[in-house]
């Protein structure tokens, strides 16, 4: 591989401001799980704290992602035409930039929008729709830029946050459930009660506010993250014309504005939740950073 091909952008280092949201609800979350291992195997805390979180390391293993996180991401492994396809694609990137082609893994979203994604450190996925609608430059270009992701290690961040993110959306669901099951006791059983009645509400209540708490940190954390993966997609981009797919890359997102319906100026909300900066805005700033090297066509 080459040295710039290894070097690490400061982007990836943004992601950790979503992590460090997550933290607050993630120990509470973990704290709860925790109970019953204290309760029946005495467990040390911090020892099951530590040990929880470690198991994101299993996630980054290459036959994990490939049987389990493909799976979890509706993904799956090319067929025969598809993976024809994507080798034409992604054979002149690793020749080119002397990388070794069984550390990744490609594979295929069923969808009908142009899309593509890096995940894990492993995974390049890319849309069927892209493999029908792209020729091969565009489609290198397309994965030049998503491997530009995983040699930027911004995927590690997001894992480890979609890892953390993961406990804390089933606590707060089943706190949810809880809280309509505790409503219906209260209301079925105990209504002519008012003691009963009351601490059956007051149960109920406390349920909610804790499963409301705990989606509002993941939705801060989620708008945290992206905001960080806005800043990775210009160094993606970037980094795809430094491996020689700029300009392929250009015309995939010519392609993909094309092909994108018109729409109205998108809210503030939108623009805080978006994960991806405007198509244009990356148009504009990766045919000027061509233009810069001498290399635009």
């Amino acid at each position: 591989m080459t040295s710039r091909s290894q070097s690490i952008d400061w982007s990836a280092f943004t992601g950790l401001t979503g992590i460090i949201a997550l933290v607050p609800a993630w120990l509470l979350t973990t704290t709860v799980l925790w109970l019953p291992f204290w309760w029946w195997g005495d467990v040390r805390y911090w020892l099951f704290v530590l040990s929880f979180f470690s198991l994101f390391i299993v996630l980054f293993s290459r036959p994990v992602q490939r049987f389990v996180l493909l799976r979890l991401l509706g993904a799956r492994l090319p067929n025969s035409r598809e993976k024809a396809v994507l080798d034409a694609a992604w054979l002149p990137i690793v020749r080119r930039n002397s990388l070794d082609r069984r550390r990744f893994v490609l594979a295929v979203v069923d969808t009908d929008s142009l899309n593509a994604f890096a995940c894990g450190g492993h995974l390049v996925i890319v849309s069927s729709q892209a493999i029908e609608q792209l020729d091969d430059a565009q489609l290198s270009g397309v994965m030049a830029h998503e491997l530009s992701h995983h040699l930027g290690l911004h995927t590690v961040t997001l894992t480890i946050a979609q890892w953390m993110i993961l406990p804390i959306t089933l606590l707060a669901r089943t706190g949810m459930k809880l809280r309509a099951i505790a409503e219906a006791a209260t209301v079925a059983f105990v209504r002519r009660i008012p003691l009963l009645h009351a601490l059956g509400l007051f149960f109920a209540a406390f349920l909610h506010v804790v499963s409301w708490l705990l989606m509002l940190n993941v939705s801060l954390a989620t708008s945290l993250g992206n905001a960080a993966s806005r800043a990775t997609e210009f160094h993606a981009d970037r980094r795809a014309a430094q491996l020689g797919f700029g300009n392929q890359l250009l015309a995939a997102m010519r392609v993909w504005e094309s092909a994108s319906p018109q729409r109205e100026r998108p809210s503030m909300w939108e623009r805080v939740f978006a994960s991806h900066p405007p198509m244009r805005v990356r148009i504009n700033k990766l045919a000027a950073y061509l233009r810069s090297r001498g290399v635009a066509r």
